[in-house]
């Protein structure tokens, strides 16, 4: 049972319609097609709308760290499934060779001709270190599934959001606080500060998914009757991560409350809620860290390896090709009447050889391609889709 999303001529989401309307909409002029940056289609309205009524679409947020998983749910169907596969290894890998880089800076300016107290060592810090900043690792994931939510609210008259706390501030094997002191932990830090800009959007619900009663992630899922690998979640399938996301969503029409009646007593899940088969799309950012090495475009750096005597540098990064195309661009290419279609990871550029590497949302490469036979779809928004 799938839905086209509406927005308004304003850009006002409206209900998402049935897929059987779009053509004909479309061919009388009171509606165009478009593409979100979630890789969604949807209908813009040039004409004004016969209602504005709109029903409650809740958006499940399960957040991981490096998957997490986001459903979008109305009390009669689901709407959307998404995975998404987290920077975090690979923000973790880059702020690791920054500080390489800057170390061998360092060490560089030293004049060790000098006695050892005339040397130009670094300066002592200020005392800096006192201010509640998120790891950038994390702070990239959440930025990612905050960017997701925003994208999916533009589209969607999404009503409220639910999201999944952890606690990462207990041992959960023995179930005592952890080393970090009164209860701090990065994560839990970094999951206050993604609720805090969703509550920007929307109301926000939070879910703890280790509570063992009816509230709890696991339950609803069970008392829904979805089903959840938990063998290889790192697989992008609905039920690795999506699957906890459409649960969460559908936490919103489905409450657990107390009941009384005449010989009994207790609590119960109240309410309705249909789960269908719906889209389901993977989104990454540009870039991947396979068998330990880092692939994707990168900004332009200066200071990546050591300059020659002349003090000349070997150029590394960039994201403009000589071609009018840039790294991370959504492109159809064609070889040998085969049409593909990819991001632009890469060029070359030489008198002999003259291509344009195309690689799929994995970053992968599928070939290297004629420019001329490269074709430009959409810039480069950040995001990967599959």
């Amino acid at each position: 049972m799938n839905r086209v999303p509406v927005v308004s001529k304003e850009g006002k989401p409206l209900m998402p319609t049935k897929p059987s309307r779009v053509p004909r909409w479309i061919k009388e002029g009171k509606a165009v097609g478009k593409w979100s940056d979630l890789g969604v289609y949807y209908v813009q309205l040039t004409t004004p709308p016969s209602a504005e009524e709109v029903q409650p679409i809740a958006v499940g947020v399960d957040p991981g760290k490096s998957y997490s998983g986001v459903g979008v749910q109305s009390a009669k169907c689901t709407l959307l499934q998404l995975h998404l596969i987290l920077p975090f290894g690979r923000v973790k890998k880059r702020m690791e060779t920054r500080a390489m880089l800057r170390r061998s800076r360092r060490s560089r300016r030293i004049n060790r001709d000098v006695p050892f107290k005339q040397r130009n060592h670094r300066q002592c810090r200020f005392d800096n270190r006192k201010q509640c900043k998120l790891p950038p690792s994390i702070k990239a994931s959440r930025q990612l599934e905050l960017r997701v939510v925003k994208e999916l609210a533009a589209i969607f008259p999404v009503a409220a959001i639910e999201y999944e706390r952890v606690r990462a501030d207990i041992d959960q094997t023995k179930r005592k606080r952890a080393k970090s002191g009164k209860g701090f932990s990065p994560v839990m830090t970094g999951q206050n500060w993604a609720i805090s800009q969703m509550e920007k959007i929307v109301p926000v619900y939070v879910r703890h998914g280790w509570q063992k009663n009816g509230n709890g992630t696991s339950q609803l899922r069970t008392q829904l009757g979805l089903e959840k690998d938990k063998v290889n979640k790192s697989i992008a399938k609905p039920e690795t991560h999506a699957v906890d996301g459409v649960t969460l969503a559908c936490g919103y029409f489905v409450k657990y409350v107390p009941f009384i009646g005449s010989n009994s007593r207790g609590y119960t899940h109240k309410g309705s809620v249909n789960v269908t088969p719906s889209p389901f799309k993977i989104i990454t950012r540009p870039g991947a860290v396979q068998r330990g090495k880092e692939y994707g475009f990168f900004r332009r750096q200066l200071h990546f390896e050591v300059p020659d005597k002349s003090g000349t540098r070997k150029r590394k990064g960039g994201t403009i090709t000589p071609f009018g195309l840039r790294i991370g661009d959504l492109v159809r290419a064609e070889k040998a009447g085969k049409v593909y279609i990819g991001y632009v990871s890469g060029f070359t550029d030489t008198e002999r050889s003259k291509k344009v590497s195309v690689c799929d949302y994995t970053w992968k490469r599928i070939g290297q391609f004629a420019p001329s036979k490269v074709e430009l779809i959409r810039r480069n928004n950040g995001l990967c889709v599959a």
